[in-house]
């Protein structure tokens, strides 16, 4: 399984940023897919879930502001992010769940400068 994240950046508070997580090595489609961050000093924590059935959820801190989504053609996995605030700034990884396995994605770091 390889998960390959991009779309990183640094950005004003108030912008947008959109991440993008392409998958390899999975029946993409079959497979609930996450976004999490981890900001300096803080633990990793999910940010946003997107389920096979196109379900989605999101931690309290980015909903309404942040919204995920999936293209099973593509086998992607993306995160439009509006309204950024300088808490966002993270590195953001995406991860799934695959025979018992968590895998992650690289990282892609986002800086929200106030």
């Amino acid at each position: 399984v390889q998960l390959q994240a991009s779309g990183g950046g640094l950005v004003q508070a108030g912008g947008s940023l959109r991440l993008s997580c392409a998958a390899s090595g999975i029946n993409f489609r079959l497979y609930d897919m996450d976004w999490y961050r981890q900001a300096p000093g803080k633990q990793r924590e999910l940010v946003a879930t997107i389920s096979r059935g196109h379900e989605n959820s999101y931690v309290a801190s980015v909903e309404g502001r942040f919204t995920i989504s999936r293209d099973n053609v593509r086998r992607t996995v993306d995160l439009q992010m509006n309204s950024l605030k300088p808490e966002d700034t993270a590195v953001y990884y995406c991860s799934t769940k695959y025979s018992g396995r968590v895998f992650w994605g690289q990282g892609t770091q986002v800086t929200v400068s106030s």
